[in-house]
């Protein structure tokens, strides 16, 4: 299945503002945040939900009629399209918003498996495609279904691995961005002690599946913890023995060991950062390492923009690319009157430095909706 580049553009042309990273707050300032809106839900805890949680569905669908009373006053939401890449975290975000809303709802889940036969495959209201070309297919056959694709429909987009750098198409480069900002982050506080081999072998084994329990499944804990190993502060062996173990019980557990260890902090020059990441940890914050997401985010935009005479192969091993096809589905369902949101659990700080400070002050960047870049679409 070839692939070539249509242009560049960015999802903003597509999409407008409708947009909302990790903290639940809208890039549209029509919109209500998710600060505004936990009052009204009864939500508690002064930190929004995760795409997992059952809140995370109140919030988006209260978005959802807010957004359609400003932009069709009358005419009530009553369906619902989600366009996503992963069965677990979107298929569960999809149907905690179906139930928040009381609506019916089609998810297409996509990817390219270019190893296979072009599939989709139903499950329940899932439709699971080995192609992004095959998302199309997917909304024509919605309308068939009588499930109608106009004014009534509200149409979730998720941003990461779908609307840009789509699974099994290029996701590698986002996932490359992430960990070029750690390991730059570790560089920078470790100076001369920093081991980039070592640092790589920790991401690595920390990152994985076995692992989530105790890190969170939160990359700020394993790019925290890759600097504290990498400050000889823990060995490897002895961390992943006390998680196994069941001696260390929690990220916290640890935390709180290393916080007693103020001298040698001190003396290898990470008390300072320690601290700032204590302190966003004691307060609950979930993005807690404020310097690794900044340098995130300048590596994902170092990965965006065009690549004057590269061919679309050349383009998906080093850019971050719009995928063609949901921003086409995306174009196509905003002239029909749907309502169009996209989500992404991305903290901001990686995503949008205009609302985290320092980064915007110094740069005035802009959030990565905005940002142009390439355009690649597939084959059949």
């Amino acid at each position: 299945m070839p692939y070539r580049i249509a242009g560049t553009s960015s999802l903003r042309a597509y999409l407008g503002d409708a947009v909302v990273y990790r903290k639940l707050v809208p890039a549209d300032p029509r919109l209500p945040g998710f600060a505004e809106l936990r009052g009204p839900l009864d939500l508690t805890g002064p930190y929004p939900p995760r795409k997992s949680e059952p809140a995370y569905g109140q919030v988006i669908a209260a978005l959802l009629r807010r957004a359609q009373a400003l932009e069709r006053p009358g005419r009530q939401l009553r369906r619902l399209v989600y366009i996503g890449d992963t069965r677990m975290n979107d298929g569960t975000a999809f149907a905690h918003i179906c139930a928040a809303g009381g609506w019916p709802g089609r998810a297409f889940i996509g990817r390219d498996d270019l190893d296979q036969p072009a599939r989709i495959k139903q499950v329940g209201a899932l439709f699971m495609a080995n192609r992004w070309a095959l998302l199309v297919d997917f909304l024509r056959q919605a309308e068939q279904a009588g499930f109608p694709l106009d004014e009534g429909t509200a149409v979730i987009v998720d941003l990461d691995k779908t609307a840009i750098a789509a699974r099994g198409r290029n996701d590698h480069v986002i996932d490359a961005a992430r960990v070029e900002g750690l390991e730059r982050t570790a560089a920078e506080f470790l100076g001369p002690a920093w081991d980039p081999v070592a640092c790589r072998r920790a991401y690595a084994e920390l990152d994985r599946p076995a692992y989530h329990a105790f890190t969170g499944d939160n990359q700020d804990h394993i790019a925290y913890l890759c600097l504290v190993l990498g400050a000889g502060l823990l060995s490897l062996p002895d961390l992943l023995d006390g998680v196994r173990s069941g001696k260390l019980r929690a990220f916290d557990h640890l935390l709180a060991q290393v916080d007693g260890r103020r001298d040698a902090l001190a003396r290898c020059g990470l008390l300072p950062v320690h601290e700032a990441f204590w302190t966003h940890v004691q307060a609950g914050d979930p993005t807690p390492f404020k310097a690794f997401r900044e340098q995130e985010y300048l590596e994902t935009t170092a990965r965006c923009g065009p690549l004057p005479g590269a061919t679309a192969e050349e383009a998906l091993a080093q850019r971050i690319v719009l995928t063609g096809e949901v921003c086409a589905a995306a174009q196509d369902l905003r002239a029909r009157g749907a309502l169009l949101l996209a989500i992404s659990d991305k903290p901001d700080e990686a995503a949008a430095p205009s609302a985290a400070g320092e980064l915007a002050q110094a740069g005035g960047r802009p959030p990565l909706h905005r940002l142009e870049m390439l355009i690649v679409k597939g084959g059949g």
